[in-house]
């Protein structure tokens, strides 16, 4: 059996990479964030610590559990720090090929030839990712979701070069997490978002054509196909802009107009209305908890 990693690092604080050092921590590892802007750090630290009360609150975790996962979490501003020593490292920052790339280049200057690379993308070419890598046998695809608190699904995305046993680290890995991976090709869109962002543009075309409100077409599939949260309000929570970024990825990469983005949500975006993280997108968050 693999032997398990104690120490993993976590290259970006923003909504995904704040989840997953969150959910890391809590099952024993002890986790390294990094991010090069510093509020950005601090915000994800007071993730972690209303993340950790609330599941104290809501009787999930014992005050000793909170603390403890607390403890097992560390933030610095250096990626050379963060990732020094850590059997695992994911990355989990915006999504630009080229930043990626650049990313791991520097990472592998500063981790042992053996260590596992995870990109988090969820729509991104990983084996164009793990160019330029030594050794990209060890580079692999860990498509977590948001809220990764909650969700139980991990993508993990196999590129021309990731190794069988970088695989299988993995998938021990996830289980070790209580998520359930899936394994799929490196194709774009993987299978989540291509499915997912299918569904997105046409609640969005529907809403643009005055089929039904935003609320009562989420309804129709939170109630008749029993989704937990309907598309449009889910694109407001992974964010109009990201979405956007995929469609348009997916677009370009497959030639399918079904990936065609609507107008409704290049001016959303042009407008600034990114979803839940800006206040508003196909609903008004501010009241919102």
């Amino acid at each position: 059996m693999e032997e398990m990693p104690h120490r993993v690092a976590v290259v970006g604080a923003g909504t995904m990479g704040q989840g997953i050092a969150t959910v890391a921590a809590m099952h024993g590892y002890a986790v390294t964030l990094t991010d090069a802007n510093p509020t950005a750090l601090a915000k994800a630290m007071t993730y972690v610590e209303s993340t950790l009360d609330a599941g104290v609150t809501r009787g999930k975790l014992s005050a000793d559990d909170r603390d403890a996962a607390r403890a097992r979490i560390a933030e610095t501003a250096t990626i050379a720090t963060a990732v020094h020593g850590a059997e695992i490292v994911i990355e989990a920052v915006p999504e630009s090929l080229a930043l990626k790339q650049a990313l791991f280049a520097e990472i592998g200057q500063h981790v042992s030839p053996e260590t596992l690379l995870a990109t988090n993308t969820s729509s991104l070419s990983v084996t164009a990712i793990a160019q330029g890598v030594d050794n990209p046998t060890r580079v692999i695809g860990m498509h977590f979701f948001n809220p990764v608190i909650a969700m139980k699904l991990i993508e993990l995305v196999r590129g021309a070069t990731t190794s069988d046993t970088t695989v299988e680290r993995a998938r021990a890995f996830v289980t070790s997490l209580g998520k359930t991976p899936i394994v799929v090709r490196d194709t774009p869109g993987f299978a989540t978002s291509r499915l997912g962002v299918v569904l997105g543009l046409e609640a969005m075309r529907m809403l643009e054509q005055g089929v039904a409100s935003a609320e009562d077409i989420d309804r129709a599939m939170e109630l008749g196909y029993n989704h937990p949260l309907g598309p449009l309000k889910l694109t407001d929570l992974v964010g109009l802009d990201i979405r956007l970024a995929i469609a348009d990825h997916l677009h370009r990469e497959l030639g399918d107009d079904t990936y065609a983005a609507p107008d409704i949500l290049r001016a959303k975006v042009a407008q600034g209305h990114l979803g839940k993280k800006s206040g508003e997108g196909f609903y008004h968050w501010d009241a919102q908890p």
